[in-house]
């Protein structure tokens, strides 16, 4: 587990507000100089804290208005082979092994309920797949976030050598 400040976290969580932000006005947004940045982010991408950039993409705006989760019940054994099949499929946008009554919970983009439909019938051939449970998103009142998690795992933390205690 990698340790991480106020300062890294401050960073962190401008850079997944803003992925575009520049050194010299991650610096200025956050206080500090830029080589302060430049060797905070360094020494988070070589701890693997940060693996890389992501744009946000308005799934609605591109024809794909319908947002779901299948759960998924899977044959012993047979994860693997499942997890590779979903990840083959284009309208998947992320499978997460889960606890509980399922096995997987895999999120998927569609244009149309009849496509979601015809998605869950595809997902049910996978070899291994046992019965599924599908949950439709209505909306998304709060978007996929890091700033207030990290602003709570770095509360009792410094904001590194400055001293700067700000914030």
């Amino acid at each position: 587990m990698t340790s991480i400040d106020r300062l890294d976290a401050e960073l962190l969580t401008a850079l997944s507000e803003d992925p575009r932000a520049g050194t010299s006005e991650l610096a200025a947004r956050l206080g500090v100089a830029r080589n302060t940045v430049q060797a905070r982010y360094q020494r988070l991408v070589e701890s693997g804290v940060l693996t890389g950039f992501s744009a946000r993409v308005d799934l609605e705006r591109l024809g794909l208005p319908v947002t779901a989760f299948l759960h998924l019940q899977l044959t012993q054994g047979t994860l693997g082979e499942v997890t590779g099949a979903l990840g083959r499929l284009s309208r998947v946008l992320e499978v997460c092994t889960t606890t509980g009554t399922s096995d997987v919970m895999v999120r998927v983009a569609c244009r149309s309920h009849a496509e979601l439909q015809s998605l869950i019938q595809e997902v049910l051939t996978i070899r291994g797949v046992v019965r599924s449970t599908t949950e439709i998103a209505l909306t998304t009142p709060v978007e996929y976030r890091l700033g207030p998690l990290l602003a709570t795992l770095t509360s009792d933390r410094g904001r590194g050598r400055s001293g700067d205690q700000r914030r």
